[in-house]
C-alpha cells in the first residue's frame, strides 16, 4: 500500500501524465462536454484523479510530465518506425489533452513537456535530480518500463488505479532482471508497444538467463563464445543469432534507454507544489468551461 500523507516522510510525486490521461480517455463514459461541445470525460477523470491525489498526499514535491513528441522524438531519428503504430491525436482527443495540461498548470503542479524528449526522459531527469535528497520518489505510472529508474530502495512505481506499488524487488520478481538491466532486457526481447524490434525467437526466459549470467549486453558480446555452453535451450545457435542482430540490439538499446540528463534549467526547489499560488477564479472558469462546475468546490477546499 501507498504511504499516505501521515507518513513520516512524504514521497516526491512524479506523474506520467499522458498515460494517466489515456487511461481515463478509454474508460470514462462521455457524460461531460465543454461549452464548445467537445467531450471532456478524460479531462473530468484526470482532474478528479489530481484532486484525490492532492487531498490524500498533500505533497511537498510534485511534477507532471507530458508526451508531445510523437513523430518528433530523437528516437525517431534513430529508428523511423519508433511508435509508428500509434495514430496521431484527432481534434477531439487533442482538445482533452490540452485541457488536462491546463488544469495541471492551474493547480500549480510543475509541468514539463518537450518536442524532442518523451515524458519518460523528463521523468528520468527529474528522478535523477531528486535523488540528491533522501526523500522517497514515487513515479505515478502504469508503465513498468520506467522500472529502470529505480536506483534506490526507497523509490517505487505507483499504479494509482490499483493502489499498487512496484519497487526494485518488484521489478526483479516481474521481469527476472534488476532495474539496471531493464534497458538490455528490452533491447533483447523488444517492446511491441513502442514498436521496438527484439531478436527473433529470443524470449523473456532466454533474456533473463543471458543477463543473469553476463550482467549486461556489453559482457555478452565480449564473451560471446561462452553463450554456446550455457544451459539455455538453443544455446548452440544463440551466439550466432546475437551476432547476426548485433546492430539491431545496439539500436534497440538506444531506444530503450531513458535519458536522465536533460537541461531543464531548474533545481529541486522548482518542484515544490504551492497550493497557495492557485488562482481560484481561473480554476472556477475552467471547471465551468469544461462542463463539470461541481468539481470546483473540492478544488477550492485544497486552497483552504
Amino acid at each position: 500500500m501507498i504511504k499516505d500523507s501521515k507518513a513520516s516522510v512524504k514521497p516526491a510525486l512524479l506523474l506520467d501524465a499522458s498515460i494517466t490521461i489515456f487511461q481515463y480517455y478509454f474508460s470514462m463514459p462521455e457524460n461531460w462536454f465543454s461549452d464548445t461541445d467537445y467531450p471532456t470525460a478524460a479531462v473530468y477523470g484526470y482532474t478528479t484523479f489530481l484532486i484525490r491525489l492532492l487531498e490524500r498526499q498533500q505533497p511537498k514535491w510534485f511534477a507532471a510530465c507530458f508526451d508531445e513528441s510523437l513523430g518528433t522524438c530523437f528516437r525517431n531519428q534513430i529508428y523511423s518506425d519508433y511508435k509508428v503504430s500509434r495514430p496521431p491525436a484527432d481534434e477531439a482527443l487533442a482538445f482533452q489533452l490540452r485541457g488536462c495540461r491546463e488544469i495541471t498548470e492551474l493547480l500549480e503542479i510543475p509541468s514539463f513537456v518537450s518536442p524532442l524528449y518523451e515524458a519518460d526522459d523528463l521523468l528520468g531527469t527529474l528522478t535523477r535530480m531528486l535523488r540528491r535528497n533522501k526523500t522517497p520518489i514515487a513515479i505515478l505510472t502504469r508503465d513498468k518500463d520506467l522500472g529502470q529508474l529505480l536506483r534506490r530502495k526507497q523509490d517505487y512505481l505507483w499504479d494509482y488505479s490499483k493502489d499498487e506499488t512496484v519497487d526494485r524487488d518488484g521489478i526483479l520478481n516481474k521481469f527476472g532482471v534488476h532495474p539496471e538491466q531493464m534497458i538490455d532486457y528490452l533491447a533483447l526481447v523488444g517492446d511491441s508497444i513502442d514498436d521496438i524490434p527484439g531478436v527473433p525467437g529470443l524470449g523473456p526466459k532466454t533474456a533473463q538467463a543471458l543477463l543473469g549470467h553476463f550482467d549486461n549486453i556489453d559482457h555478452i558480446f565480449k564473451r560471446l563464445h561462452q553463450v554456446r555452453d550455457l544451459p539455455i535451450r538453443g544455446a548452440s545457435k544463440l551466439a550466432d543469432k546475437l551476432e547476426q542482430f548485433r546492430d539491431q540490439i545496439a539500436m534497440a538499446r538506444q531506444l530503450t534507454t531513458i535519458v536522465d540528463n536533460i537541461d531543464l534549467g531548474i533545481g529541486p526547489g522548482d518542484l515544490r507544489w504551492r497550493a497557495d499560488y492557485i488562482d481560484i477564479d481561473s480554476v472556477r472558469e475552467f471547471c465551468q468551461r469544461m462542463g463539470f462546475p461541481r468539481l470546483f468546490s473540492r478544488i477550492e477546499s485544497l486552497v483552504g
